[in-house]
C-alpha cells in the first residue's frame, strides 16, 4: 500500500469517526432534551395524561369553544412528542384526586368545575370574579389582592401554573392549570407553555409556579402577543390576606 492509498483510506476512517462521534453526541443532547422535557411535564414514555376541558359559554349541552379546540391540538402535539398518550375528560365528569396522571385542566372557573376545585385547593391566594354582571369587575383575577382586570379585545389575562398539590413523591405527576378571562387566553397560556418550556425548565426545575399572562391586543393578534405580566407564584400559594375589618362606630355621647 502507498501512501496515496494509505492517506485516502486514513481520510476515510477520520470522516467515519467524526461522523459517528457527531451523530452520538447529537443523539445524547437530544434524548437528554426530551428527558427534562419528559419530567417537566410528567410525562415518560408511553405514560397517560388527562386533558380537563370546559364548557363552552352559553351552550346548551356539553360543547367545547373553538379557541380551546386549538389549545388541545397545541397540547395533544406537545403529549406525542413526550411519547405519551392523552385522554380528554369533561370539567364535570372528573371524580379523583391529583397526582396518579399528570393533567392539564383549561378554562376559567365559571366554566370549569375542575378548575374552580384547582383554584380553591392549590392556589389559595387567588380569586376570580365570577359574577356575570359586574361591570368594571366582571372576570377580574387578583393575585394576593392585586387586581388584573378584563379589558375585552384590548388586553386580557389568563392564569399559567405548574403544581403538584404540595406532594414530594418523586412519581407525582403535574397539574398545569391555563384559567383565562376568554377562551382566546386559553389558547395563549397553552401556545406559551408549548414555546417557553425550555426557559420554564431552566428557570423553574420541576418546582410549582405560577405566572399571570397579558394577552395583547386578542383582536388583532390572537393568542400570540403574549407578555409576562408577573410572576405571582408566592402570592398565589398562601391564602389572600383578610380585608380589614371595618373600624367600630364611636359611641354615642350622653345627653348632659
Amino acid at each position: 500500500m502507498n501512501d496515496d492509498v494509505r492517506n485516502i483510506v486514513l481520510g476515510v476512517i477520520a470522516t467515519g469517526v467524526a461522523t459517528a462521534l457527531g451523530w452520538f453526541a447529537r443523539t445524547y443532547l437530544w434524548r437528554r432534551r426530551l428527558r427534562r422535557k419528559q419530567r417537566f411535564f410528567g410525562l415518560p414514555e408511553n405514560s397517560e395524561c388527562l386533558l380537563v376541558v370546559n364548557e363552552s359559554a352559553g351552550s346548551g349541552g356539553w360543547t367545547v369553544a373553538r379557541r380551546d379546540v386549538f389549545a388541545l391540538l397545541e397540547l395533544y402535539a406537545l403529549i406525542k412528542d413526550c411519547g405519551a398518550k392523552a385522554q380528554i375528560v369533561a370539567h364535570d365528569a372528573m371524580r379523583q384526586g391529583f397526582g396518579e396522571h399528570t393533567e392539564f385542566c383549561i378554562g376559567g372557573p365559571v366554566s370549569n368545575q375542575r378548575m374552580a376545585a384547582h383554584l380553591g385547593t392549590l392556589l389559595p391566594g387567588v380569586e376570580v370574579d365570577t359574577e356575570a354582571d359586574r361591570g368594571p369587575d366582571r372576570g377580574v383575577i387578583r393575585v394576593g389582592g392585586r387586581p388584573y382586570r378584563w379589558e375585552r379585545g384590548a388586553s386580557e389575562y389568563v392564569l399559567l401554573a405548574r403544581l403538584t398539590g404540595g406532594r414530594s413523591a418523586p412519581d407525582a405527576r403535574p397539574v398545569f392549570l391555563a384559567s383565562g378571562q376568554h377562551s382566546n387566553t386559553n389558547h395563549a397560556a397553552v401556545r406559551y407553555l408549548a414555546r417557553n418550556h425550555g426557559s420554564l425548565i431552566r428557570k423553574y426545575g420541576t418546582d410549582p409556579f405560577c405566572l399571570m399572562l397579558k394577552v395583547v391586543n386578542p383582536e388583532a393578534y390572537g393568542p400570540d402577543v403574549v407578555e409576562l405580566a408577573a410572576d405571582v407564584t408566592e402570592a398565589a400559594l398562601r391564602p389572600a390576606p383578610a380585608p380589614s375589618p371595618a373600624p367600630a362606630p364611636a359611641p354615642a355621647a350622653d345627653a348632659g
